[in-house]
């Protein structure tokens, strides 16, 4: 259901993305972890078909991101980093607003939206502006509009950021609650969500793929056994490269000052 065939993405002289590849099954939830700035939020952008990759492919449902951009969004739901949402919008509109863009209406779209608020447990908030709620509630509000027209894949970028041990939990099952019948692919930093939540763990690092293996097999690669010694066996290398690169970076400016 989704696809990365040696994706890669520049930003002027920085290859953020290099000839990244993996694959998402219906029935899969799969965590895409690595550090900061290794190119996770690059490529979850791409595979939703809001930024070009510059060659390689991203697929959902068979479907070419770039080429069939809204053929293929129909397929997806989309949390990206941050939970952008109108601020002025209660949760409520904003659901509604996503279900008529993609074309829903009369009592198809009202059940479309009564469910995704119940699902998103927004209660009582959901008649509330998006900007007067908390960093938590905003987060549930862009997940009810992404889940709302009952998407088989689902990009989630960092879903319980900012949630409290509560609200996390309910996220967690309602993943668990959808994962049967849907490709879930996850990127966050929250390696007990890994363990608690995903089948299979992409680690990205540099933006090259370090490994791609069940979180179990993982964490016996590491060091100490852990998930946690795995993930940071595995970018090593890339964090050393990185701060390399930026101590000549620093020293070329000096020189030049």
């Amino acid at each position: 259901m989704i696809e990365a065939e040696l994706l890669e993405k520049r930003f002027g002289p920085t290859l953020a993305v290099d000839g990244v590849s993996f694959a998402v099954e219906r029935g899969e939830v799969v965590a895409f972890l690595g550090p900061n700035g290794a190119g996770k939020s690059t490529t979850l952008r791409m595979i939703a078909g809001v930024l070009e990759p510059d060659s390689g492919r991203a697929m959902v449902a068979g479907l070419d991101c770039a080429l069939n951009r809204r053929e293929a969004q129909a397929y997806l739901g989309y949390l990206p980093e941050g939970a952008p949402a109108y601020p002025a919008m209660t949760p409520r509109g904003f659901v509604r607003f996503h279900l008529r863009a993609r074309g829903f209406s009369g009592a198809g779209l009202r059940h479309a939206e009564a469910r995704a608020l119940e699902l998103a447990r927004l209660g009582s908030y959901a008649e509330r502006p998006i900007g007067a709620l908390s960093k938590g509630y905003k987060r549930r509000a862009a997940l009810a509009a992404a889940i709302a027209h009952d998407p088989p894949v689902l990009i989630l970028d960092e879903p319980t950021d900012g949630l409290d041990p509560n609200q996390k939990d309910g996220v967690r099952d309602l993943i668990a609650e959808m994962a049967p019948k849907k490709a879930i692919l996850i990127s966050t930093h929250l390696l007990d969500e890994v363990e608690a939540m995903c089948s299979r763990t992409v680690v990205i690092a540099g933006g090259r793929i370090t490994a791609d293996d069940t979180p179990v097999e993982l964490a016996l690669k590491g060091p100490d056994g852990t998930l946690g010694g795995a993930f940071r066996a595995l970018t090593a290398d890339a964090l050393r490269a990185e701060d390399r690169a930026n101590r000549a970076l620093a020293e070329e400016r000096e020189g030049a000052a």
